[in-house]
């Protein structure tokens, strides 16, 4: 894992999982903070057990359907910046964990491989900061090495902007365009790689 940990690469996948785990929930929470139903229409009349009435249970409850999106807004968000990558991991893993189970249980058609590759990749950056988590189950802790990709100012800002753009076109618009704001996300990501491999290379020349 150590030898994992020190490659570039891999450093960028981790910081982009991050970024992709984290934007989907503050995409997807900020309907249920607004007080909002995913459907345009009450689900009221939808069969009992469906994945329907399941969601318009959960809008009627109020304050609850509120507090499951400022929870996944709040995951997403420490998840964004990196710098609280690892509360973010801790914190989104039991709703992910719940989200999981919740499209397995109903019929969701092919909904559980999303979330349960989403379940996945968080469970990945669980392991990947394991040394530094350990410790909350009374094992020695083992400080990353403070060189990692992660800690660069670049990585921060860029997941502000994502974070800022994605809850901002969330709170201005009731209604999305998934492909606009997933092709706009994009272009923040592939700017922000492109500024770090620029960075790396004139680093390199200097040396």
């Amino acid at each position: 894992m150590d030898r994992l940990k020190s490659l570039f690469l891999v450093q960028l996948f981790i910081i982009y999982t991050r970024y992709l785990i984290g934007g989907a929930f503050v995409f997807a929470c900020i309907i249920k903070i607004k007080g909002m139903r995913f459907t345009t229409y009450s689900q009221e009349d939808a069969p009992l057990g469906s994945a329907m009435h399941f969601f318009e249970v959960l809008y009627q409850t109020g304050l609850y359907w509120q507090f499951i999106g400022w929870a996944q807004l709040l995951a997403g968000f420490f998840l964004m910046t990196q710098r609280f990558a690892k509360l973010g991991a801790v914190l989104n893993l039991p709703i992910i964990l719940n989200v999981f189970v919740i499209t397995i249980s109903m019929e969701f058609g092919g909904t559980p491989v999303i979330t349960g590759l989403m379940l996945a990749a968080n469970l990945l950056l669980i392991l990947w900061h394991w040394g530094e988590l350990r410790s909350l189950v009374n094992l020695p802790y083992q400080p990353a090495s403070p060189d990692q990709e992660e800690n660069k100012p670049l990585w921060a800002i860029t997941g502000l902007l994502l974070f800022g753009f994605t809850a901002g076109y969330r709170i201005l618009n009731d209604f999305y365009n998934p492909f606009l704001w997933f092709g706009v996300c994009f272009l923040i990501g592939l700017a922000a790689f492109l500024i770090r491999l620029v960075q790396r290379h004139r680093s390199k020349t200097r040396h």
